[in-house]
């Protein structure tokens, strides 16, 4: 598998070698159709079940090679205690609480804030050490992250019209009260058909900007852009896709962080965003902090605060994904391809960080 950032070449992508290449990942992430195989040679009476399971361990090195020869984009730039927080969002902390240094057997602390070197712990004459780490972190820190269904509601309500309150009654988490109401809507439930799904880029900066300048700060990305960009990089949006959008501001996460989570940033408009839901789309992410166009605010007809996210999560059951890196998929004009998100399965978290990326044939 090589990774985009090793080189600028210029990778067409053919469709029918996508579609495949697409298929048998799905297929090897699940590993469902090989466990069925096994279950099937098991009550195999005719004497083949060797030869099969043969055949079924040629299939799945033929497919570990193609998959391992795929290019891959890396979706995911580095996070730390720098990284950009929207100011709505806990802050972020890290420090080691174990570390590789000496032991020290007068010290009595062993509580989990506590730091303290592990060398020689077990009496071991020093050999072995580890470190390990305490995090204040939230399922809304990461870059990519992704918000639960549950993250979002409208009116007293999330999606399918469950009794927000209730559903965040007990403080351990989305859905975790005896009732359970709303627990379907953690991220722990993100569906398993989108962990592995076909992701569409819509390249909107290089669209208006004729290159790969990002959009100004004040723009609205419109129905009418997103419709004009997929026409223009000759891409059909399908029912159940991944639409992610590049603003161009994915490199301000580190280059320009103050910028990056300021007041302002492009993103998609209400217009935008019910676009995206007529096309079908399961998942939509861009580069930005906010997905949607930051002040996330409108007055007509009434004063909403992120109407974008009260449509399509609320309202619609569509999750969104913010911090994507999408300059080298933009860069090599990939605007099709195999998309993996991988959520933590946490119960009744609200979001999760990701390592996200992206796979075309090489």
């Amino acid at each position: 598998m090589r990774d985009s950032r090793a080189t600028n070449q210029q990778t067409p992508v053919n469709r029918r070698d996508f579609v495949r290449a697409a298929g048998a990942l799905a297929a090897a992430l699940s590993l469902e159709g090989l466990a069925q195989t096994a279950r099937a040679d098991d009550r195999r009476a005719d004497g083949r079940r060797s030869d099969d399971r043969h055949d079924d361990s040629s299939r799945v090195q033929n497919f570990i090679r193609e998959v391992k020869g795929a290019r891959l984009f890396d979706l995911s730039p580095v996070w730390d205690e720098n990284s950009p927080i929207a100011g709505v969002n806990p802050s972020y902390s890290m420090k080691l609480n174990r570390t590789h240094a000496q032991f020290d057997l007068n010290d009595p602390d062993f509580s989990d804030d506590h730091t303290r070197g592990t060398r020689g712990q077990f009496n071991d004459g020093g050999q072995l050490s580890f470190t390990s780490e305490v995090q204040h972190f939230s399922g809304q820190h990461g870059a990519p992250s992704i918000d639960a269904i549950g993250h979002i509601g409208r009116n007293g309500f999330l999606f399918g019209h469950v009794d927000a309150a209730a559903a965040t009654s007990d403080l351990r988490g989305i859905g975790r009260s005896a009732s359970g109401v709303g627990a379907h809507l953690d991220v722990a439930h993100y569906p398993t058909d989108r962990l592995v799904n076909r992701g569409v880029l819509l390249d909107v900066a290089r669209f208006i900007q004729g290159g790969p300048s990002p959009l100004p700060a004040d723009f609205e990305i419109t129905a009418r852009h997103l419709a004009d960009t997929a026409k223009a990089q000759r891409v059909k949006l399908e029912r159940g896709d991944t639409v992610l959008i590049r603003t161009g501001w994915g490199r301000f996460f580190t280059e320009n962080r103050d910028l990056y989570k300021g007041d302002s940033s492009p993103g998609p408009s209400v217009d935008g965003a019910q676009f995206l839901v007529r096309q079908g789309a399961s998942v939509v992410g861009n580069d930005t902090l906010t997905f949607e166009k930051r002040p996330p605010l409108i007055f007509t007809p009434t004063f909403q605060v992120f109407p974008v996210h009260m449509l399509l999560i609320a309202d619609n059951g569509v999750n969104i994904i913010e911090n994507f890196f999408l300059e080298e998929l933009g860069k090599a004009e990939v605007y099709e391809f195999l998309l993996v998100v991988p959520p933590l399965k946490i119960r009744g978290g609200t979001g999760s960080a990701l390592r996200s990326f992206a796979l075309v044939p090489d």
